[in-house]
């Protein structure tokens, strides 16, 4: 099993949410979960620059933090579903707000990013 080289320093509430959202598609997995694309086909569709296998490992990370619930359906082939839990609902309006910064100051992001 994979071991941390560095251990986790945990001493304020922003060290706790970037241990947690950290993971390039993490945010967006949320966002598409809380719009309704819940089939792990749906979210991949929904970001296709994204492996099948790096979606699936952060959608288990999600759900290791209670972010996210999976329903595997008992039928062939089997059926697998995501939902926000109560608790990973409460990010939506920290990810919609982020996401309004984004989209206010975009223009300026790209100017830097892309130097």
């Amino acid at each position: 099993m994979y071991e941390k080289k560095i251990p986790l320093s945990l001493n304020c509430g922003l060290d706790l949410i970037g241990e947690v959202l950290y993971g390039k598609w993490k945010i967006r997995l949320l966002w598409f979960i809380n719009e309704g694309y819940k089939r792990p086909s749906e979210l991949q569709r929904k970001i296709p620059d994204a492996s099948r296998r790096v979606l699936n490992v952060q959608l288990k990370e999600l759900e290791e933090h209670e972010l996210v619930a999976k329903v595997i359906y008992p039928v062939v082939p089997p059926k697998v579903e995501y939902s926000l839990t109560e608790f990973g609902k409460t990010l939506i309006p920290v990810i919609s707000a982020l996401g309004n910064w984004g989209d206010e100051h975009q223009e300026r992001l790209r100017k830097v990013i892309l130097k």
